[in-house]
């Protein structure tokens, strides 16, 4: 199944996506949350899609992040060895993972609006995963139970605050706006090898980004055991995974960033694509 929200921001509801149509599925799920991904929430949902009777949602709307704000996002720095190349940083020995503040979180398409007194904001398209059961101390051969499905995810980066202004990573990654997710997450049954998907990010038209999945340093049921061995999991946690060469920071012969007007587009295959027009912050 593919799950989406639909609607205003704040009033998005859940929904179905088949082919290029959107159905409602509020009557049976009050939302995609913890509580959704952590009981029996996909194989009822399933049950009642195969019955039918759905009702269809007129388009075109506004799709939102297609899970309700989870209980944190747990990102993978450095995990494409050409990323790591093109900032000039080792090759990581175990994964680096810092936290990523969930009220960044927007919909697919929803505007990125660039931080005040930012200089340096930045792209990074991403796999992410979503947890589907509690796990913690998984085994690496385990690990996949736990996971719900997939999505995708615009690892916006403020460089300069991530990296100039001290302290954790976590200040550069958590702005508003800076976690776009979707436009769906799709279940582990719609992706047939994860390890090989093509994701890909263009700024104003221009390819940048052009990776796969296959070149992650650290893959899929390692990262999911690694970070269990260190915190909980919970049902809608998502972890993302990385990002390819090609980000602002790595351009040549000089790093060049995101202003006012330019459109982001990315996508994986599998997951959609998304689209962000960069607006400048307004107080």
């Amino acid at each position: 199944m593919k799950l989406v929200r639909y609607g205003e921001p704040g009033k998005e509801k859940p929904g179905i996506l088949i082919g290029e149509d959107i159905f409602d599925v509020s009557a049976h799920v009050n939302e995609y949350n913890e509580d959704f991904f952590g009981g029996d929430g996909l194989a009822e949902l399933k049950k009642k899609v195969e019955g039918g009777w759905l009702e269809k949602v007129e388009q075109p709307i506004r799709l939102g992040a297609p899970l309700a704000r989870p209980s944190k996002i747990i990102c993978v720095g450095l995990n494409y060895k050409d990323h790591a190349a093109e900032t000039n940083a080792p090759i990581p020995v175990e994964p680096i993972l810092f936290f990523k503040a969930t009220s960044a979180i927007v919909g697919p398409n929803d505007d990125l609006i660039i931080p005040k007194n930012s200089k340096k904001t930045d792209w990074e398209v991403e796999l992410a995963i979503v947890i589907g059961k509690k796990a913690s101390y998984v085994e690496e051969q385990d690990a996949l139970n736990h996971v719900a499905g997939y999505v995708l995810h615009n690892d916006y980066s403020e460089r300069e605050f991530q990296l100039e202004r001290n302290g954790q990573w976590v200040k550069g990654k958590s702005c508003d706006t800076f976690a776009p997710l979707g436009p769906f997450i799709a279940t582990k049954d719609e992706i047939a090898d994860v390890h090989n998907l093509r994701l890909w990010l263009k700024v104003n038209g221009q390819t940048l980004q052009d990776g796969n999945t296959s070149n992650l340093i650290f893959n899929i049921p390692f990262v999911v055991s690694y970070i269990s061995q260190f915190m909980t999991l919970l049902p809608g946690d998502v972890i993302t995974t990385g990002t390819p060469a090609g980000v602002g920071l790595g351009q040549k012969p000089e790093p060049w960033y995101l202003k006012e007007g330019d459109v982001v587009e990315l996508g994986i295959d599998g997951l959609g694509s998304s689209k962000q027009h960069v607006k400048s912050y307004q107080a």
